[in-house]
């Protein structure tokens, strides 16, 4: 009943745009050297590194990502055909092979 239930306000996520490389190769390095001190570094979080790693490991989407790629080509061609036969028939009126 969305009637009487008030809308949530989306949360704020920020987006960074501008990066300093700089910055980021000197961070990497600071880190480098910490570990090779045998110090324990502790990165920010990254959802880069993520990416396609579920789809890995559940065979259910494997078998999804790997049909619909194979079906798309095919089932669209034979629509368009289908399509272009309608359009013919609703012109002349007539089926013409």
């Amino acid at each position: 009943m969305s009637l009487f239930s008030a809308r949530q306000p989306r949360k704020y996520r920020p987006r960074v745009i501008y990066r300093d490389e700089r910055k980021e190769k000197l961070q990497k390095l600071v880190n480098e050297v910490r570990r090779s001190q045998g110090e324990e570094v502790h990165e920010p979080y990254d959802v880069t590194k993520f990416n396609g790693t579920f789809s890995q490991y559940t065979p259910h989407a494997q078998r999804a990502s790997e049909r619909s790629s194979k079906l798309v080509w095919p089932v669209a061609l034979f629509l368009i055909i289908i399509l272009i036969f309608v359009w013919h028939y609703l012109l002349t009126g007539r089926v013409h092979w």
